[in-house]
């Protein structure tokens, strides 16, 4: 998807702050649900975020996917504005098109996102999208957050998901983790979550659902 590219230069050509992030993982998992079969991954991720909240970012990862797709990289293009809309509360909405490029079959499609925060600390999300994993069908995911300082340098999270996919699939999923995150030293974070989807989300994803723990060590410049 050249947009959200697009979106980058246009932001770098404004007074954007630009930022890039690189992180290797022990097994990459997104909304409690493996992407990489319990293997590995290297991800990567640049963005540029303009002063009146506008933003764009590119991020990828590689990814392991059951069955003959061929897949195995991951590129996110993110377009959207994020600030604060009132005293502790801020607002984050974007359109994230999910691209897979050496799929040998169509993966790609696009979500609409929206998180609200309030004191920066406890959120919710929710994302729509009319073509859910490519299927033509629609998605909806939510999911509640919480983040627990415990110093500058180190703090404890908590989310539960939940993945309405009855339109897709028949079925739905809920999901939760929790982790902590440790800014060790500049400009590494080391974070360790444990990830947990119930029997649905096993029956959905058999061999990427179910428990496991996921260890990142990441780098932000």
């Amino acid at each position: 998807m050249s947009g959200g590219c697009f979106a980058l230069a246009a932001l770098s050509a404004q007074a954007a702050e630009l930022s890039a992030s690189g992180a290797l993982t022990n097994d990459y998992v997104f909304r409690g649900i493996s992407q990489t079969q319990g293997d590995p991954a290297a991800q990567f991720g640049t963005r540029a975020v303009a002063s009146d909240g506008l933003y764009g970012q590119v991020w990828g990862s590689t990814v392991e996917f059951a069955g003959d797709t061929g897949a195995s990289s991951e590129v996110d293009y993110v377009v959207g504005w994020a600030g604060d809309i009132a005293d502790h509360w801020a607002a984050d909405v974007n359109l994230t098109y999910f691209d897979y490029p050496s799929a040998r079959v169509e993966l790609a499609y696009a979500e609409l996102i929206g998180t609200l925060t309030w004191k920066r600390d406890y959120w919710l999300m929710v994302g729509y999208s009319p073509d859910v994993f490519a299927t033509g069908e629609a998605g909806i995911y939510t999911a509640l957050g919480a983040r627990f300082p415990v110093n500058d340098a180190l703090r404890l999270e908590a989310v539960v998901g939940h993945y309405a996919l009855d339109d897709a699939y028949d079925a739905s999923y809920s999901h939760a983790s929790l982790g902590g995150a440790w800014a060790f030293r500049a400009p590494f974070e080391l974070r360790v979550t444990a990830h947990r989807t119930d029997a649905d989300g096993e029956h959905l994803f058999p061999g990427a659902a179910g428990s496991r723990v996921e260890a990142t060590l990441q780098a932000t410049f």
